[in-house]
This record gives structure tokens, C-alpha cells and sequence, in this order.
């Protein structure tokens, strides 16, 4: 939930807000949305949205962290991705965020 480290992290200006309702951005401007739910370092959920996908369709983003033996347990959950978008959304996740964090993280899932 770092402005400045998700945008060196993912390598494209983003802008992600702390507080209930605050908006977020990534990969410059392509993703939209706000914060729906925040608790701290346990849970977020967010309404998301990529640029190309129908006017005002949102779906949900639900980031949950549990420790772990060796660090930080990560289950995510996206609901309502529109249908046609399903399969590009899910290869994005993997190229944009899971496989820099296995580099970042130096771990194999």
C-alpha cells in the first residue's frame, strides 16, 4: 500500500491510497479503483477496473495475508472480471505481479 514501491515494483506510475474509499492507479492509469476494505496487515479489498473493459464494470480484489513459517502467506481472490477479459486478466496477474515477486521475494511458489 505504497505509492512509491509499487510503482518501482511494478516498474509504471501508480498511486495506491491508504484509507477507506481512497482511489488507486496502476501501470499508468490501465488499472483504476479504490480501497474498499483495509485491515492492517491482514486484509484488502478493492473495486478494480481495467481501462478497456465495459464503461463502469468494477469487479473485486481481495488480497489476504496470514504469517507463515518462512514469512507471509498471500491469497488473492478477483470476482465479476468480465467474461471476454477473464483469461488476460489472470496471465496478467502472473506476468505483472507474481512472477516479479518470485524474483523480488527470491522464492518459488
Amino acid at each position: 500500500m505504497d505509492s512509491k514501491q509499487h510503482s518501482e515494483f511494478t516498474e509504471s506510475k501508480c498511486t495506491i491510497s491508504r484509507k477507506i474509499n481512497g482511489k488507486i492507479s496502476a501501470y499508468d492509469g490501465y488499472i483504476e479503483g479504490k480501497n474498499l476494505e483495509l485491515v492492517k496487515d491482514k486484509k484488502i479489498v478493492q473495486e478494480w477496473r481495467a481501462s478497456d473493459w465495459p464503461e463502469k464494470h468494477y469487479s473485486q480484489a481481495s488480497f489476504e495475508l496470514a504469517k507463515a513459517k518462512t514469512g507471509t502467506q498471500l491469497k488473492f481472490t478477483q470476482t465479476n472480471v468480465p467474461k471476454e477479459q477473464f483469461e488476460a486478466i489472470s496471465d496478467g496477474w502472473k506476468e505483472h505481479y507474481w512472477n516479479k515477486m518470485i524474483i523480488k521475494f527470491n522464492r518459488i511458489l
